[in-house]
């Protein structure tokens, strides 16, 4: 692959719902440009893009693959997302670093959910886009219904470029609105007379919206002067750069049908890194921002927008360079991790596959092996110009799993392959949780999990047990209680002697439990104090209802007595943590739980739907804010109901829905829920028991 300037790139992000056919797509791409020698089918697992494993057995993509081909003297460096909405992770770093994408519409299904989605996160970048609408050969097929459906959703700045002549079985080719040419099988012809009316309504569409984008051209359209092809075609690149045009392509990937007039807009109207314009960094030493332009001789700066556990070469590192050129076996300066970094050989990828690249300059994408401290969102730029980019924003995670090692063998290598997955995969959260001493994962979704225990079996040999993580219940009480315990044995010779009297007050929340001593004159020696306090921070971690931490207590001892002789540290951290258990109970004790904040966003005739099942689950809406046919829903709601809402409101939204969760404050638990609480700790503590 010879040297490509940054006019000459195209950095192309493919995005759709699951199963439309981005991954045929680009295979189809590959093998017109000459990248591939043989056609490749999902089915068959034999495809570039979706070359792990997993990937190969579920038949869908789970990673976002990198994808150069070469076509008219352009470089396209496409990059295949995965549609199903749990690797949303892939998604977003493939939209970070594309300059324009390829929505793939299914000529049978219309636009799905997924579309939607990744549509309103390629909005949040602005990334200019076209759209292919795939499989015309199927059952159910209709070109023209699924453009009304696209411009209904997304606009009327969406036009088709081309329409198709026939669908379904009777799908021959494609007229060409510009040139008002048909093509059956890549042979060029006249438009054929049945779509004659339609071909000519739909390019006067077009050319309307060309015209309206720049004022020459509409003063010569308002004229009544014709436009010429290449009027157009110049109008037109200008209106998809600046989002002002959407153009619909059709075809059928798996057939090898139109692809090439999909390779022809890409390089053709899709912007270059060029087109793009300037791109802030913030210089680490100055703290100033500066303009970088997509120049090879300008600084360096290059993001890191994936890393992987390559088993063969180790850590693969995958970059995409806004400004400068990098060279194979040189020294970078990781700006992020303020280290440097040694760069070995620089790879080109394509797939599973690795060219050797003598450099690469702006604009282009690349790959890495064995950066020492790299990891994604990373800026690698120069020791002397040090510049980071603005990194990649990972949605947070909505459902979490507990992580249980297999076998013995399996609890020596989890933690370290845990942490090497989860550097892989950012959109993957994994900690210890204190309170109930379990290793958590959280990721986006059920299928996200499974795939992370799968690799974790393949990649690591560990095997992992994942079940839904337990509830970190708290205790407290109510009301102020006072409790007095002695601790008395007389036996031969020394016994043992310790007296306290204690006053409960419970606190506000998150207040912890505080300890103060009010004695005076003595009665409790100054040197048994410690043991007092001690023998409460025995007790504290197990409460009296169901064995959860105690919080939220004030203690103070305010009286007690010794024995000269019998009295011991022991003695008193006794009378303590049994005076404490008296003194909770008759404090009214209740269990708390935690309680999340939850945002909702659903289309907006899920919204009654989604009240009635948050109410199920002791939700408590707090504010709505309907949005252009969405409606966004927050409430608070106790975790232990919402552990798996992300499986409900896919089922609920037919996988429409997306939310966010985070930890909100702990609240009591009603007294008819705590009764089933208690009861599930006795079983728990039953079978530990019997087990052991």
């Amino acid at each position: 692959m010879h040297q490509y300037t940054p006019d000459n790139i195209r950095n192309v992000v493919l995005l759709s719902h699951s199963g439309a056919g981005k991954t045929s797509l680009s295979e189809a791409m590959l093998y017109n440009a000459g990248a591939i020698t043989r056609l490749g089918k999902v089915e068959q697992g034999n495809t570039t893009s979706d070359y792990d494993p997993d990937e190969v057995k579920r038949k869908i993509s789970l990673y976002l693959s990198l994808l150069p081909c070469e076509w008219q003297g352009m470089k396209i460096n496409l990059m295949d997302a995965p549609g199903y909405p749990d690797f949303v992770g892939e998604v977003k770093a493939g939209i970070r670093v594309a300059d324009a994408a390829i929505f793939i519409v299914c000529a049978a299904s219309g636009v799905e959910v997924g579309t939607e989605l990744n549509w309103s996160y390629a909005d949040e970048k602005n990334l200019p886009r076209m759209i292919f609408v795939n499989k015309i050969n199927r059952e159910n097929a209709d070109f023209f219904r699924v453009v009304e459906m696209i411009r209904e959703k997304f606009g009327n700045q969406c036009l088709p470029l081309t329409i198709s002549i026939g669908a379904q079985d009777k799908f021959e080719g494609i007229v060409d609105l510009i040139a008002m040419k048909s093509y059956r099988k890549d042979k060029e012809g006249d438009v054929p007379e049945a779509l004659k009316d339609k071909a000519a309504e739909w390019r006067e569409k077009l050319v309307e919206s060309v015209a309206e984008t720049d004022d020459e051209l509409i003063s010569k359209y308002l004229e009544g002067t014709a436009l010429t092809e290449d009027e157009i075609r110049k109008g037109l690149r200008s209106a998809v750069i600046q989002r002002k045009i959407v153009p619909i392509l059709v075809g059928s990937a798996t057939e090898n049908a139109a692809i090439n007039t999909v390779l022809d807009t890409a390089c053709k109207y899709l912007p270059s890194p060029k087109d793009i314009g300037n791109v802030t960094a913030q210089n680490v030493q100055s703290k100033q921002d500066e303009t970088i332009s997509a120049d090879p001789s300008g600084p360096l700066a290059a993001l890191v927008f994936k890393t992987s556990a390559d088993p063969y070469v180790g850590k693969l590192t995958y970059f995409r360079i806004y400004s400068g050129t990098m060279q194979s076996d040189s020294q970078v300066w990781n700006a992020s991790k303020q280290t440097q970094e040694r760069v070995g050989q620089l790879y080109m990828l394509r797939g599973k596959t690795q060219d050797p690249v003598a450099n690469l300059v702006a604009g282009d994408i690349g790959a890495v092996a064995k950066l020492s401290a790299a990891t994604t969102g990373d800026t690698l730029s120069a020791k002397e110009r040090p510049l980071t980019l603005p990194g990649i924003e990972f949605p947070n995670p909505c459902m979490s799993a507990a992580v249980l090692p297999k076998t013995k063998a399996d609890l020596d290598k989890l933690g370290s392959s845990l942490a090497r997955i989860a550097e892989e995969d950012p959109s993957l959260h994994v900690y210890r949780d204190a309170d109930t001493a379990e290793t958590v994962m959280s990721g986006m979704g059920e299928a996200h999990l499974d795939v992370v225990a799968e690799k974790m079996q393949r990649k690591f040999g560990v095997g992992i047990l994942v079940q839904v993580p337990k509830i970190a219940y708290k205790e407290t009480i109510t009301r102020s209680s006072h409790s007095e315990y002695k601790h008395k044995k007389q036996t031969g010779g020394h016994g043992q002697y310790g007296h306290v009297v204690f006053e409960l007050q419970p606190l506000p929340r998150g207040s912890g439990v505080q300890f103060e001593n009010k004695t005076v004159g003595g009665t409790v020696p100054k040197n048994f104090i410690p043991a007092v306090e001690k023998g409460l921070n025995e007790a504290v971690p197990e409460g009296i209802q169901a064995r959860y931490p105690i919080v939220d207590v004030r203690v103070t001892l305010t009286d007690g007595s010794y024995h000269a002789v019998d009295s011991s540290e022991m003695a008193f951290k006794i009378a303590a943590n049994m005076a404490l258990k008296k003194g909770l109970a008759d404090g009214s004790p209740v269990l708390l739980e935690p309680i999340v904040k939850m945002k909702v966003t659903v289309p907006d005739n899920f919204t009654g739907d989604i009240m009635s099942d948050l109410n199920g689950k002791r939700g408590r809406v707090s504010g709505m804010n309907p949005q252009g046919g969405w409606n966004t829903i927050e409430a608070t709601a106790p975790l232990s109901e919402v552990q798996r809402y992300a499986i409900d409101l896919r089922a609920i939204t037919q996988g429409r829905g997306v939310f966010e969760i985070e930890f909100s404050h702990y609240e009591e638990v009603p007294s008819h829920v705590t009764q089933k609480i208690i009861e599930a700790r006795e079983e728990e503590k039953a079978a530990k028991a019997a087990e052991k």
